[in-house]
C-alpha cells in the first residue's frame, strides 16, 4: 500500500504522539522555566513533526527531502538536549527520560534511514 500523506508515516506518528506527551508533562514544570526549557522542548518536538510534513512533500526532489529530513533530525536531537535538561532538573522522573529518550533514538534512527534511501519515497 502507497503512503499518500505524511500522516500515514510511522515515524510521524510516533513524533506527533512523543510531542503531545512532552506537551502534556511540560504543563508541571516549573513557571520560571516557561519562556526557557518549556518553550524550547514544545518547539523542537513540534517542529520534527512539521519538518518530516515537509520533507514529504518535497519527496519527488530528493535532495530537497532529504534537507527537510536533515532538519527534522537535528530538532529530534535538539528535543534530547531538553529531555536530558528537564532530568538533570528533576522535572521528570528517570522512566519518563528512557521511555522519551528511547522515542526519540527511534524517531531519529528512522529519520536517517530515511534520508539514507530517499527513492523509496519519491513518487
Amino acid at each position: 500500500m502507497k503512503i499518500r500523506t505524511h500522516k500515514e508515516l510511522e515515524t510521524y506518528q510516533l513524533a506527533f504522539k512523543s510531542a503531545v506527551e512532552i506537551f502534556n508533562l511540560s504543563k508541571n514544570f516549573p513557571k520560571e522555566e516557561k519562556y526557557s526549557l518549556t518553550d524550547q522542548i514544545r518547539r523542537s518536538s513540534r517542529s520534527v513533526c512539521a519538518n518530516l510534513a515537509e520533507a514529504f512533500r518535497k519527496r519527488k526532489y530528493p535532495k530537497h527531502f532529504v534537507s527537510k529530513l536533515s532538519d527534522s533530525e537535528a530538532e529530534g536531537a535538539e528535543t534530547q538536549v531538553w529531555i536530558d535538561f528537564a532530568f538533570e532538573f528533576d522535572y521528570i522522573t528517570k522512566e519518563q527520560f528512557d521511555i522519551l529518550n528511547d522515542k526519540y533514538e527511534k524517531i531519529i534512527g528512522k529519520l536517517v534511514n530515511m534520508a539514507a534511501h530517499p527513492e523509496k519515497w519519491g513518487y
